[in-house]
């Protein structure tokens, strides 16, 4: 009869476990680890039950392999069990307790195999062979102390709190990304969770796809970089469902994208797309294909969500290249860009399998001004007694020139009278020239203090003619 008591190497065992999906009591037990002095004293402890019941002889122990070196002796210091365990006790009676909490340590230790020796705050302990693995340091000596001892032992102590009020539990930027989350939902957008990695090929599409920003060991040879733009990811999702029969989305997410491998070059971004039309077709017409203005829409209203000063910005016309250059746009402070939007570049489109028309937006929440400290309550609300009145103007101006400037212009001529202009119409054709296009804004007045009068009427109208024509170049339209 040959007997045999052996012991494999975890690690061997785990792998090939996982390779063969094969999940068994012997592999559960030797991925985790056994007692490396098994062998011997098992060998001995077989033998021995053999010859008991069925006799015979023995022969020579053979040995092959080396034992592990589990040898290992850790110094724990009383003091660092009153650290880990939050026990603590008085000046008076430290040496006392010390005396009767080393004693108790001790017992414990050598209750469970540890080989204990020395005294005071210092004890030396040696680990037995069948620990070693999950013991590695004085912190594993306090847990298995205070694991006996009782951890109806240990004092209830209070968190220490540096202010009355709890700090919150989220971050501004969280609070931040909670909120367009919510917004986005509330315009119909479905929020879309998809991985921050993609292909070489779609990386490049969005100016990505630098050597930096490969990965090692991608999950998939499609999905080998990481992502310089949250679209494609976006594009990608619509384009499955429109695959399975959903033509129409409207899908948004905010997640990471990186322009370098740098921390800096990771920012949290907002990105969203619609595709198809407003709705599902009815017999009334209601629905339209979505365009460029919808996509604007969106970052308006989470702009304003956010607080930004939405009446500060400026509509410029250098949106990246994968939008449509005549039907995108940027919306800037100055320099820093807050969000761009706008029809995606057809080029875009035919790469990436999706057909039209499509709108996205991109929102650079790190770009986002926070809003300016207020009072500890919303000033109450004031509403004028008076009833507001409107005029129009039509005004005649280059065709390139933005209507931003001309609402901007008209907006600034009294501040005090003009509560909001509104942009309704634009002409191009017979009676003008082929270089001019005619602008018509709607001025709301609000009087605050006594109806106006038709001489205080005629004096905002002149301010507003000649504040637009100083600010354009364009004239009153006859």
């Amino acid at each position: 009869m040959y007997l045999e008591v052996a012991i494999f190497d975890p690690i061997s065992v785990a792998m090939t476990g996982r390779k063969l999906n094969l999940l068994s009591d012997a592999r559960y037990r030797f991925e985790r680890g056994l007692d490396p002095t098994g062998p011997i004293w098992g060998v001995h402890l077989a033998s021995k039950l053999v010859l008991d019941i069925c006799g015979g002889e023995a022969s020579e122990l053979v040995v092959h392999g080396q034992e592990e070196d589990w040898q290992r002796t850790i110094m724990l210091r009383h003091s660092r069990i009153r650290e880990l365990a939050g026990i603590d006790v008085s000046e008076e009676r430290a040496k006392e307790m010390q005396r009767v909490a080393s004693a108790r340590a001790k017992e414990i230790l050598t209750g469970l195999g540890f080989a204990v020796s020395g005294g005071g705050e210092a004890i030396s302990v040696a680990i037995p062979p069948w620990r070693y693995r999950d013991v590695e340091s004085a912190a594993c000596l306090v847990e298995e102390i205070t694991r006996i001892n009782g951890y109806d032992e240990i004092p209830a102590v209070s968190l220490e709190t540096g202010h009355v009020v709890p700090e919150p539990a989220l971050s501004k930027s969280q609070v931040r990304e909670g909120t367009a989350k919510r917004l986005l939902a509330s315009r119909s957008m479905m929020e879309a969770v998809t991985f921050s990695f993609l292909s070489q090929e779609e990386a490049e599409l969005f100016g990505g796809g630098a050597e930096d920003l490969k990965l090692v060991n991608p999950i998939s040879s499609e999905l080998d970089v990481m992502r310089p733009s949250v679209l494609p990811n976006l594009i990608a999702a619509a384009g499955r469902g429109a695959n399975m029969g959903s033509g129409d989305a409207a899908l948004f997410e905010v997640g990471p994208q990186y322009a370098d491998a740098t921390p800096k070059g990771q920012s949290t971004v907002v990105a969203g797309l619609r595709v198809g039309r407003t709705g599902p077709k009815d017999w009334a017409g209601s629905t339209r294909a979505v365009d460029a203005f919808d996509a604007k829409a969106d970052v308006m209203a989470l702009l304003t969500a956010l607080d930004a000063p939405t009446g500060n910005l400026q509509v410029s016309t250098d949106a990246p290249v994968w939008y449509h250059p005549g039907r995108s746009g940027a919306l800037r402070l100055g320099p820093n860009v807050l969000a761009t939007f706008g029809e995606l570049h057809p080029k875009i489109l035919k790469a990436m399998d999706l057909k039209g028309p499509a709108v996205a937006f991109e929102i650079f929440l790190a770009n986002v001004p926070a809003p300016k400290a207020k009072g500890p309550a919303k000033p109450l609300l004031k509403l004028s007694p008076f009833q507001p009145l409107t005029r129009d103007f039509a005004f005649v101006v280059e065709k390139e020139m933005p209507a931003e400037k001309l609402v901007r212009a008209a907006a600034g001529a009294d501040k005090a009278l003009i509560a909001g202009v509104h942009l309704f119409d634009e002409y191009q054709g017979r009676g003008l020239e082929e270089t001019e296009k005619s602008i018509t804004l709607q001025v709301t007045l609000q009087p605050v203090e006594a109806t106006l009068t038709d001489e205080q009427i005629g004096d905002v109208t002149r301010k507003i003619i000649a504040q637009v024509e100083k600010a354009t170049g364009g004239r009153m339209r006859g």
